[in-house]
């Protein structure tokens, strides 16, 4: 396969995502959530969605140009995807196949269904990908690594995989900047940044800079649209039990009834809380946000107003060359030996 060959089979497996039946999807739900209660059919339906608009045509053959079409030695690429939300680790997939290299791929036990659905799409578009796709529990035989998980697993990655070539990604998080001038309707739309996977995201937000003296009602009353995510047993445990600590602790919260608000200094919060803090000035504002760049997945704002920021509502539909830790997958591809 050449490099031609290999993008088109990808633009066709975004337009088989993109015409994909509701039934069919409806099914395919049913599933992943057997294996991952999370992976519930709006979840499964917007992570379709996503992997579809990566692989539109024009912006994909735009972002592979700028790579090598074939790799100086073809690698075998040990890929360990992550599980927080569904097929979370397609962009890997898309990067080392594209680049063409073969891909030993060790999907996380959470999203076992909807990867290996996947990969066996897309070999039915181009089934000479079945000689560049291997799923297996352990991935000895990599010549490099990639990998994505928690600060604790990354050490563990560091240790085992330090000796090849390796990209190794870490917890990471979103953040919003509000400035009190934002219209309601900008407001909702942070709702989905916020609300999609449940939060479960890295690029979901966790935390809110707002100026000091901030009035939150605006925001509450926009996010009241949100409420349907407490029909999700899980989530719905996760904002009973936090609202309890709360309660208990006597912390002082907003409480949409199922969304909390509270100060704190920590970025990552936990399921159905959002943490605040507030600034001074836009000086103060871009100090806090420089002290936790490196844990910072996505900074949005209203209208991306804020340097640096995507708008409100694009948090989750990064594009194909947005990539995760802002580390450049298909350099790394590129320069392996």
């Amino acid at each position: 396969m050449n490099h031609s060959e290999r993008l088109a089979a990808f633009v066709a497996l975004g337009q088989r995502l993109a015409t994909i039946s509701t039934d069919e999807l409806t099914g395919l739900a049913a599933r992943a959530r057997n294996q991952n209660a999370w992976f519930d059919l709006p979840n499964v339906t917007a992570a379709v969605a996503g992997i579809a608009h990566l692989l539109a045509e024009e912006p994909l053959r735009h972002w592979a140009a700028r790579y090598p079409a074939e790799p100086t030695t073809v690698r075998q690429v040990g890929v360990v995807m992550a599980g927080n939300i569904p097929m979370v680790g397609f962009h890997d997939l898309l990067c080392v196949l594209l680049s063409g290299h073969v891909l030993l791929a060790k999907p996380s036990a959470d999203d076992t269904v909807l990867m290996t659905w996947l990969m066996e799409e897309l070999v039915k578009i181009e089934p000479r990908f079945a000689d560049f796709i291997k799923v297996l529990p352990r991935l000895n035989a990599a010549d490099a690594f990639i990998a994505t998980g928690s600060d604790n697993t990354a050490r563990y990655f560091e240790f085992y995989f330090g000796q090849r070539p390796h990209l190794i990604r870490r917890n990471r998080t979103s953040v919003a900047v509000l400035t009190g001038q934002e219209t309601s309707a900008e407001l909702a739309l942070l709702g989905p940044d916020i609300f999609q996977y449940y939060g479960l995201g890295c690029r979901n937000v966790s935390k809110l800079f707002v100026p000091e003296d901030y009035d939150f009602v605006p925001l509450l009353d926009a996010l009241q649209g949100f409420g349907g995510v407490l029909n999700h047993h899980k989530y719905n445990n996760n904002y009973d039990y936090n609202k309890s600590i709360l309660l208990v602790n006597g912390v002082p919260h907003y409480d949409t009834g199922f969304l909390l608000l509270t100060r704190g200094a920590a970025l990552v919060s936990p399921i159905s809380v959002i943490h605040y803090t507030e600034y001074a000035s836009e000086v103060d504002l871009v100090d806090q946000l420089t002290d936790v760049a490196a844990q910072t997945q996505c900074v949005v704002s209203a209208s991306g107003r804020f340097a640096g920021s995507v708008p409100f509502g694009r948090a989750q539909a990064p594009g194909v060359d947005e990539y995760a830790d802002r580390v450049d997958t298909m350099e790394f591809l590129a320069q392996l030996p």
